[in-house]
């Protein structure tokens, strides 16, 4: 019998909307239930993309060109996809993935008005059809964003950026939302942690947990007709 593909989960979201933090919570209570997600990130998860992620947020690096920084990131993708999360997910194991392709259409297509033709075409020959089952965007004001990420550490390259830059990226994932409205979830995440953890909890099993136990049911009942 063939090994049921894993669940591939994404978290996006602005500077300081707490996605991280949410990831956290939700590997938690999917571990308590039995399943034991591989966990990662964008740019980075194998030791190649990580030094790639290394080169893209060290704030000395000011001249990157927005055409070289695109590349960089669906390199680092590339590398990310074949030797991490394909192998998980046809072994039948949930990715949990901070960041994947909306980030891209957000950060280089909305953020460095990049475009996103462009980033279509590297989404398929990199990825080959592989998206996300689901996605969950926590919706933040730029500013409150802006003020958490900056007071919780030292500012990487992206997070120098000026206001009316992540203003675009906010833009850009909105309209993503809209286009992709079967895929993506919106969490407004101006609220307590545990609140918001509730809904992500609410969300995962309304669309992916339910659905599999009604798959799993569904084909009890073929067996049991045949």
């Amino acid at each position: 019998m063939a090994t049921e593909r894993g669940r591939f989960v994404t978290f996006e979201g602005v500077e300081g909307a707490g996605k991280s933090t949410q990831l956290e919570l939700l590997l938690d209570w999917l571990r308590h239930r039995g399943v034991d997600p591989l966990v990662t990130r964008e740019p980075g998860g194998t030791a190649t993309a990580e030094q790639v992620r290394a080169l893209l947020l060290d704030s000395a690096n000011t001249g990157i060109a927005p055409d070289a920084e695109l590349l960089l990131v669906f390199a680092a993708r590339a590398d990310h996809i074949a030797h991490w999360i394909e192998p998980a997910l046809a072994a039948g194991r949930w990715v949990l993935c901070d960041r994947f392709t909306d980030a891209t259409y957000a950060y280089q297509g909305g953020g460095r008005q990049l475009d996103w033709q462009r980033i279509a075409w590297l989404e398929r020959f990199v990825q080959h059809g592989l998206e996300p089952d689901l996605t969950l965007l926590f919706d933040l004001p730029v500013r409150e964003g802006l003020a958490r990420a900056h007071a919780r550490s030292a500012m990487d390259r992206f997070e120098r950026e000026d206001l009316a830059f992540f203003e675009r990226v906010q833009a850009a994932y909105q309209l993503l939302a809209e286009q992709h409205s079967d895929r993506i979830e919106v969490i407004p995440a101006d609220r307590p942690a545990a609140e918001i953890a509730a809904d992500v909890r609410r969300c995962v099993s309304r669309r992916l947990l339910d659905a599999r136990l009604s798959d799993v049911r569904l084909s009890d009942a073929r067996l049991s007709d045949e």
